[in-house]
Formats: structure tokens, C-alpha cells, sequence
């Protein structure tokens, strides 16, 4: 083992800035849920191997937790690696309770009432240029949703976003197409139009630059 309680050339990612970048897709677990984690529980966290080539670059394991101590976690690896030599199932490790990106509790020490969190998974059509920070949320609506397939895990929220003219044109001459994705990965990049999103399909609106809001326009 590791000084950092790791086998050797193995490491945990931090999670907390992939939070702080993308809030609305990549939830951390509710701080009730961290404190009421006992052995038998499972977390799971990102580890990735520091020493020779793999296929990817992490993998999310879990691990069966054995004891908790001044808030990191020791316990067993519980997954099969993908393609990480360097770990197997069954290993000892330990996580801090900061690196912590789901959990799993025992049918003994059943999961705390937390405080509901929505979720922004359906899908929109957005402009490249949005959500490659390109350009600001310059025009968005509502329509009735007509783009769900069969078998969708999640459906069209029937919203359209766009940027601005001059940056559509820019994604026009580099053959960026518009995207159909998860209104979150939208909310990640510009959410000052959050308070808009449970309007209903057809409104409109335009951002108001002298008054720096959206209005709702006909």
C-alpha cells in the first residue's frame, strides 16, 4: 500500500472540480448521505493508474467499506477493473469521503431522506457555438417536443437554443451542426435563462442586451 492508502501507482481523481464545472450533470452525494455511510456500505470513486499505458484514461469502482476514519473510507476494491493492472478486485484502499461520487447502503442501514434534487436530462436542440461558449443564449423557444424515438432514455424538452446570427453563420461555414443534448450540458455552459425553463411550448424569447435579461417576444 501507498502512503495515500493506494496501491502503488494507483490514484483517486477529485471530484469536486468536475462538480463545480458541470452542476446541472455531475451530482456529488448529499453530505446526510457521506455522514451516515457504515461498513458494509459501498462508495464508489474515480481511480486511475499513474504508471504505464491503459485504455482509458479512469474507471468509476466501487468499494466495500470496511472502516471509517477522520472522514476517509478503507475497505476492499469491489469491481473488475476494465483495464487497470495495477488494481484488482479485493484490494485494500481507501477514499476520502471528499472523493465520493455515489453510494450504495446495506439493507441494514437503509439510505437517509435528503432533500430532492431535480434533474435536467432531457433533450434540446442547441447551436454549437452555445455550447462551445461561442456565444450567449441570444434567442431560445419552446416548441412541442417532436424529436423522441423509440426507446429514448430521456425525451425532446421541446426547447430550441440559439446564438447569436453571426456566430450561427460561423458554425454554418465550419459544418457545426446544431446538437441534440441533455438541457443540463446547456445549463453547464450559460444558465441565466433557468427561470424560463418550465415555460410552455410557445414562448419565445430574445436577450434584452440594454437590460441584460431575457423578454419574451411574439
Amino acid at each position: 500500500m501507498s502512503e495515500a492508502g493506494l496501491p502503488p501507482g494507483i490514484a483517486l481523481n477529485d471530484p469536486r472540480p468536475i462538480a463545480a464545472r458541470a452542476p446541472y450533470t455531475f451530482e456529488m452525494p448529499h453530505p446526510d448521505e457521506l455522514a451516515a455511510l457504515k461498513p458494509g456500505d459501498g462508495i464508489k470513486a474515480i481511480f486511475r493508474q499513474t504508471e504505464g499505458e491503459t485504455k482509458y484514461d479512469t474507471e468509476r469502482m466501487w468499494v466495500l467499506i470496511e472502516r471509517i476514519e477522520d472522514g476517509v473510507a478503507y475497505g476492499a476494491l469491489d469491481s473488475d477493473p476494465a483495464d487497470m493492472p495495477l488494481i484488482e478486485a479485493g484490494m485494500p484502499v481507501a477514499v476520502p469521503l471528499t472523493h465520493v461520487i455515489s453510494t450504495a447502503f446495506h439493507k441494514d442501514n437503509p439510505r437517509p431522506e435528503t432533500p430532492p434534487r431535480r434533474e435536467y436530462w432531457d433533450r434540446c436542440f442547441v447551436d454549437a457555438c452555445v455550447v462551445e461558449g461561442r456565444s450567449h443564449i441570444d434567442y431560445l423557444y419552446r416548441e412541442e417536443p417532436d424529436m423522441t424515438q423509440e426507446g429514448d432514455a430521456y425525451p425532446d424538452s421541446g426547447w430550441r437554443i440559439r446564438g447569436t446570427q453571426e456566430a450561427i453563420d460561423e458554425d454554418a461555414a465550419n459544418g457545426d451542426a446544431p446538437r441534440y443534448i441533455a438541457l443540463g450540458a446547456v445549463l453547464n455552459v450559460d444558465d441565466s435563462w433557468i427561470d424560463l425553463i418550465d415555460s410552455e411550448p410557445g414562448h419565445h424569447f430574445a436577450w434584452d442586451a440594454e437590460n441584460k435579461r431575457y423578454v419574451e417576444v411574439f
